[in-house]
């Protein structure tokens, strides 16, 4: 049912843009409701924390006080979310085989991100138009995010994939997505 209702979310959200403008509120509004469903897909993927993961440990720094260092404008908010939803993309195409993650949720969640990173593609290449950016901010902030997940990506292999590993980082794409959020407040402004 979850799965059902993010991706009629995403459908809606995607061809809505298309046949008119974004503006920053309605991309907020977007954003939270797409992060929420997220949020969902993460849990229904795996359930609750595993016990026997308890007792590991991953040492990771937030991302939010990885990328909080740096005073971000709009453009560079934008990117950093962008980056961040790509990269999470891309640690969830990984194998899951030591998971018992249910896969039809990894499949929508996963289609749910190119979804999402799609649409803010479409509206940021819109907003550098009407804007003066400045590409060396959106360089720094991409490779901000990627050495950030580098390490998650480190973790994983360090572990060799396992299911704890596979629990952990879960637990801290649910704290990028909150982060998220926060970035997406300050698109409001």
């Amino acid at each position: 049912m979850t799965t059902l209702s993010f991706l009629n979310i995403c459908l809606v959200l995607l061809f809505s843009t298309g046949s008119s403008s974004v503006d920053c509120n309605m991309l907020h509004f977007q954003q939270n409701k797409v992060n929420q469903a997220s949020l969902q897909l993460l849990e229904k993927m795996g359930g609750q924390f595993p016990v026997q993961c308890l007792n590991e440990n991953s040492n990771f720094i937030s991302l939010q006080n990885v990328l909080s260092s740096r005073e971000f404008q709009k453009e560079n908010a934008m990117v950093a979310i962008q980056e961040i939803l790509q990269q999470i993309f891309n640690i969830f195409s990984k194998s899951h085989t030591q998971t018992a993650w249910d896969r039809s949720s990894i499949v929508a969640f996963q289609s749910g991100l190119h979804q999402q990173i799609e649409l803010l593609k479409m509206w940021f290449d819109r907003e550098k138009k009407l804007e003066t950016t400045y590409p060396q901010n959106e360089d720094f902030s991409r490779l901000t995010v990627k050495k950030y997940f580098r390490v998650i990506e480190n973790f994983l292999k360090e572990k060799q994939y396992s299911l704890c590993a596979w629990e952990i980082i879960r637990e801290e794409m649910r704290r990028c997505f909150l982060f998220i959020d926060q970035l997406t407040k300050r698109l409001k402004n």
